[in-house]
């Protein structure tokens, strides 16, 4: 707030930025008044953390302005925007704090930093300082308390706390809801309501329609690296919202190869671990492609590790073929017949600095393998049919993987698994970052893998690619699965409704 009283303003105008020569922002214009909360909505890809990240000095614009109060402002660093009064909340708030510290010293952690000239700190002014911007937020906790020993929750608050101590002009809160429980998250929309009151503009990045609408005044939509539009929440609703997000409807036919479906292949029950996986239940034919689709956040990834033994979960079992899986490590789940292809292939899918062919052969090692002596004969003939099979692009056997394109290093981390005895097969993002061309071929050899009688899950962001690939669509959120729908049954703009929290019918 201006010394006359009246709210400060700040204006990014024409913000453009690319990386490798690809643009993620096309001149944008985003206004944020002190004493609003304004929520910024994208679809995964959207521009919004890239530009958010532009006004906390993260990144530094290609082109455009930023202003505050009509005076220009260059940031080139956080620390610039911080002086500036822009200080940004990131949903992993270990990494802002200092857990042997206490509460009281986290929150004045600026003023200990550079103590202004004081030869000595005064730790009891420090910590009656600390109490009163606690009080202001009507946060009941000591600031002795050691940070480490604080819920998530708390933590989130202090550092809210420590904005206040720090005057702060502008917040940007991201996904700051994401890891909290429903009481948690009544608390933070009552600080929100505080920081209004004290003249603070917020920047409100979350997934959760119903939230956005509850605690927003004015609603910008990105899509593609633009400002879709920007309205205040009287004008709109969620269903213009998603359609928005979404654009016009997804027009590319994907080939959806027609495959018997048997009896249950798969079954899920129970299935937990922490706050990212809450109790999922679901079953597969063999046969069937059964799609999970949710926003980044809802916990797709972390199911998939829990199903093969990656990550230990706390709760449930996984059944395939009417026996138990052993998820207590990969090794067990392969042997039971689960095999994952990653989100992240480079680092989980693919040895990038092996060739094509030995990744190919990594899982059937014993098969083509006699007397504990691998037979290079078998193991060429394996490569030579899977490369021809699945169309991998490659200049031959030897050639190292790093040097393969991104559908290409895919195929094989694909086909690796295809040899093998896995009557399950999970896959994680799977066209993330390829092009149109390796994406239908992905489709196909999914495809394929269910005309074998395999039982397919598919975790993704990308609807339309659940719309037209899936038998079935179970969308995620916040850890569960929250609605099932049958092939044909919804749209688009139904999947994101529920992935972004909604729970009643959309009209």
């Amino acid at each position: 707030m201006k010394p006359d009283g009246s709210a400060s303003v700040l204006r990014m105008r024409g913000i453009a930025k690319s990386f490798a020569g690809v643009p993620a922002l096309k001149g944008v214009d985003f206004t944020l008044r002190g004493g609003e909360v304004h929520a910024l909505l994208g679809a995964n890809g959207a521009g919004k953390s890239t530009l958010m990240k532009i006004l906390s000095g993260a990144y530094e614009t290609d082109e455009g302005t930023l202003e505050i109060d009509g005076k220009p402002i260059v940031l080139r660093s956080p620390a610039d925007a911080k002086r500036a009064g822009i200080h940004c909340v990131y949903q992993e708030v270990d990494t802002s704090l200092v857990p042997h510290l206490t509460v009281g010293e986290n929150i004045m952690l600026d003023k200990l930093a550079s103590p202004s000239g004081d030869r000595w700190i005064r730790w009891g002014a420090l910590h009656e300082e600390a109490a009163r911007v606690l009080e202001r937020i009507g946060l009941p906790l000591s600031t002795r308390r050691r940070v480490r020993d604080l819920t998530l929750s708390e933590k989130q608050l202090v550092l809210i706390a420590r904005l206040l101590a720090e005057k702060a002009k502008f917040v940007i809160l991201d996904e700051p809801t994401a890891p909290l429980s429903l009481e948690e998250a009544e608390t933070l929309f009552r600080i929100m309501e505080g920081l209004k009151r004290d003249g603070i503009g917020v920047v409100f990045i979350s997934h959760r329609l119903p939230e956005v609408f509850r605690v927003s005044g004015e609603i910008t939509v990105m899509r593609d690296g633009q400002r879709v539009w920007t309205k205040s929440r009287g004008e709109t609703d969620m269903l213009e919202v998603v359609r928005a997000m979404l654009g016009r409807s997804f027009e590319e036919e994907y080939p959806k190869m027609e495959a018997p479906i048997g009896d249950t292949l798969l079954s899920v029950r129970g299935l937990a671990a922490g706050t990212k996986v809450r109790g999922v239940d679901f079953d597969v034919r063999a046969g069937e492609i059964a799609a999970v689709v949710g926003l980044v956040g809802a916990g797709k990834t972390e199911l998939s590790r829990l199903m093969f033994g990656a990550d230990p979960a706390e709760r449930g079992t996984v059944t395939v073929a009417g026996r138990q899986a052993d998820l207590g490590s990969p090794a067990g789940a392969i042997a039971s017949g689960i095999a994952l292809v990653p989100e992240e292939r480079r680092k989980e899918g693919i040895l990038v600095r092996e060739s094509v062919l030995h990744n190919l052969s990594l899982p059937i090692l014993r098969t083509i393998s006699r007397s504990g002596f691998l037979s290079g004969a078998a193991e060429r003939r394996h490569g030579n049919d899977t490369v021809t099979s699945l169309g991998i692009k490659t200049a031959g056997l030897g050639q190292l993987t790093a040097y393969l394109s991104g559908g290409n290093q895919q195929k094989v981390a694909i086909g690796k698994w295809t040899a093998t005895d896995a009557k399950v097969f999970l896959f994680d993002e799977p066209t993330k970052g390829v092009d149109i061309g390796a994406k239908s071929d992905i489709f196909r050899i999914i495809g394929q893998l269910a005309q074998q009688g395999k039982a397919v899950v598919y975790l993704t962001c990308e609807f339309a690619e659940a719309l037209g690939l899936a038998d079935r669509i179970l969308v995620m959120c916040d850890g569960r699965i929250v609605k099932q729908f049958k092939r044909g049954e919804a749209t688009q703009e139904d999947l994101l409704y529920y992935a972004s929290a909604g729970r009643e019918e959309p009209s």
